[in-house]
């Protein structure tokens, strides 16, 4: 950080009201394909961390661009500007620039520098559109127990071979210049429950959850800007049926301590059926930062956007060792964005011959992708004539 920069961050983070600072730990969804005044209202008065996009707010390339650009320009602090662009089954922008083959078929088809090559290639149709933050990849192991639930999302079963995709992916995404987000710790591949929609609880010790499915995100602890902590509980652990993302042993004693985590802590989605069993939207983003985490993600309702907002403001001017909690996470996601070129980089004009350029290559690499996936079939064929 330079000295000048360093300056101006200490300036900001100095006067910065309670409510800027609640602002800075809510990334927010909403519905509709434009900035409506409502919506342009609410950025305005909460100055979130940033947006995130789904398929609902996303028609075309040149309207996903205006729309990112409208939200941009409300929010006076650099904001995320996040998507899930997996590929595969988790692919928004499939509409327009062609679909995005899944982790598991670039895995599977098992040439490495793929695994690089398909996180840029997804970054680089993220930042052309405005992007700058993709939450991906998805390190939860490939195990029988998740199979239905996670499917083509994962890629191996070893965790060594996915801290080697996610590492190569990331690598990917930010030479493309969009951040990474890991996720779901402290791991999913033993759910047999969608969190979407309900709490999964996973029955293992953490001796052995060190050694598998938290072992890809000790392995790129160092490469993560931001790690994304699941909404599944793991009772024999935490003893308790809190979701991991309410959970201070998870992400203050695990993550932070005894893995030694640095990053941004984001949680995943707080209008999700799983988290929500715990309480309020309001109650489980005050446990989610009480716990330990910088962000919460609230998806999609501006009620409960509100809802969480107020909340965590309520809760911090009535309890000062709360209002120290918040302080510290904002004082995190400001230090942060002042580091992170990517959130200070948009294309101020849509290039509608940048978009179709990106559409082109992710269509070769598609081609790619078929063609080696065809010559294995043969091969297998042949061997059993």
């Amino acid at each position: 950080m330079g000295r000048n920069s360093e300056l101006f961050y200490n300036h900001l983070f100095m006067n910065q009201t309670l409510r800027q600072q609640v602002g800075q730990l809510i990334i927010m969804g909403f519905d509709g394909t434009s900035v409506a005044p409502s919506l342009d209202s609410m950025l305005q008065e909460l100055q979130p961390a940033g947006v995130i996009l789904f398929a609902r707010n996303i028609e075309s390339a040149q309207q996903t661009h205006a729309l990112l650009s409208a939200c941009r320009a409300t929010l006076t602090i650099a904001p995320f500007l996040g998507v899930d662009m997996e590929g595969g089954s988790v692919d928004r922008l499939k509409r327009f620039m062609g679909p995005a083959p899944s982790a598991a078929s670039v895995f599977n088809a098992g040439n490495k520098s793929w695994f690089a090559q398909h996180g840029e290639l997804i970054g680089a149709e993220c930042s052309a559109l405005g992007f700058n933050t993709n939450f991906a990849p998805t390190l939860d192991l490939a195990l029988p127990n998740s199979r239905l639930v996670l499917g083509s999302r994962t890629v191996s079963p070893d965790p060594e071979q996915v801290a080697e995709y996610g590492r190569l992916f990331l690598e990917g995404l930010c030479k493309s210049g969009a951040l990474g987000c890991g996720k779901h710790f402290p791991g999913l591949g033993e759910a047999t429950l969608d969190t979407h929609n309900e709490l999964t609880s996973i029955e293992k010790p953490l001796s052995d959850m060190w050694q598998q499915d938290i072992a890809p995100f000790r392995i790129l602890c160092g490469d993560l800007p931001l790690m994304m902590v699941g909404h599944a509980n793991y009772p024999t652990v935490t003893k308790d049926k809190l979701p991991a993302s309410i959970s201070p042993v998870w992400i203050t004693e695990i993550l932070r301590n005894k893995i030694g985590y640095r990053g941004l802590i984001v949680s995943d989605d707080m209008e999700m059926g799983a988290v929500l069993a715990a309480g309020s939207v309001g109650e489980i983003a005050v446990a989610a930062v009480r716990a330990g985490a910088n962000i919460v993600l609230v998806c999609r309702k501006e009620e409960m956007v509100r809802q969480a907002w107020e909340a965590l403001l309520h809760e911090a001017e009535c309890d000062p060792a709360f209002a120290g909690r918040v302080a510290e996470a904002a004082h995190q996601v400001l230090a942060f964005k002042n580091q992170a070129r990517e959130l200070k980089k948009f294309p101020s004009q849509f290039s509608r011959a940048a978009v179709e350029k990106q559409r082109q290559e992710m269509g070769k690499f598609v081609a790619q992708l078929e063609q080696e996936q065809q010559r294995k079939s043969s091969e297998a064929a042949g061997q059993d004539c």
